[in-house]
């Protein structure tokens, strides 16, 4: 029974330290685990936001302290961002084709992703009314599908050129963090929501979230982070569209 629950624990701790090292929470990441082990549905967006607290409060932390966080780049998406996390918590939808469409739209990314990228790019300032409206969008696309909304921004910072692959991991994380906490608040969950399993889960997403972002903020350059957020993006598209 015990070796069946570590195993059964394993993917949660590789998928905190895969997502930890580009600055993310994992939630899509546990969505996907949960769903592939039987997980019953009510209990994977409280479960999955609860897990991401956890891992984005270490990356939060992590990026901060290696001086990669841009505040006037952060805190108008963020503004804008957790309303609309906290109202889309609330919506109960019929996912299907919104998760199809929306798996799509991270395959875009990711193929942008692939797409061979000049060592030095000049990075550009974007409006605030463009801050604004990006984050309002993804705040509430998060807290519909029950993510942190990581595998929006982070890319979306990136082709845009508001930032390098660090600065997009050190503000993702914050903004994953708050996020995660407006998507709980709007859904309202009980104690009963959460996976019975969640303090076992909690450490072992802690021990994963703490190696990853350590090494994504101090270790890593710039062309292994776009790589690992490939392979983030990649199962995040993986549960959208055939999960």
């Amino acid at each position: 029974m015990m070796t069946e629950g570590m195993i059964q624990l394993l993917p949660f701790f590789l998928v905190a330290l895969l997502y930890a090292s580009v600055g993310h929470g994992g939630a899509s990441g546990y969505i996907a685990v949960m769903a592939l082990l039987g997980v019953e549905a009510i209990m994977l967006r409280p479960t999955a936001l609860g897990l991401n607290v956890l891992v984005s409060v270490l990356g939060t932390l992590a990026f901060f302290r290696a001086g990669y966080f841009r505040g006037r780049l952060f805190w108008p998406l963020m503004v804008a961002a957790m309303p609309m996390a906290y109202l889309g918590g609330g919506v109960e939808v019929a996912e299907g084709l919104f998760r199809k469409v929306l798996g799509l739209a991270l395959c875009l990314a990711l193929l942008r992703l692939f797409l061979p990228q000049r060592e030095a790019v000049a990075l550009r300032t974007s409006p605030f009314w463009q801050l604004l409206l990006a984050g309002a969008l993804m705040g509430f696309l998060s807290g519909l599908i029950g993510v942190g909304g990581g595998i929006f921004l982070t890319p979306l910072v990136i082709l845009m050129r508001w930032g390098d692959a660090k600065t997009a991991a050190a503000i993702s994380a914050p903004f994953i963090l708050l996020n995660s906490l407006a998507g709980l608040a709007g859904l309202q969950p009980e104690v009963a929501d959460f996976h019975t399993w969640f303090p076992g889960l909690s450490l072992a997403v802690l021990s994963g979230g703490l190696i990853g972002c350590t090494w994504g903020s101090r270790c890593a350059n710039l062309r292994q982070i776009r790589w690992v957020l490939a392979g983030v993006l990649s199962l995040a598209a993986f549960k959208l569209l055939l999960l």
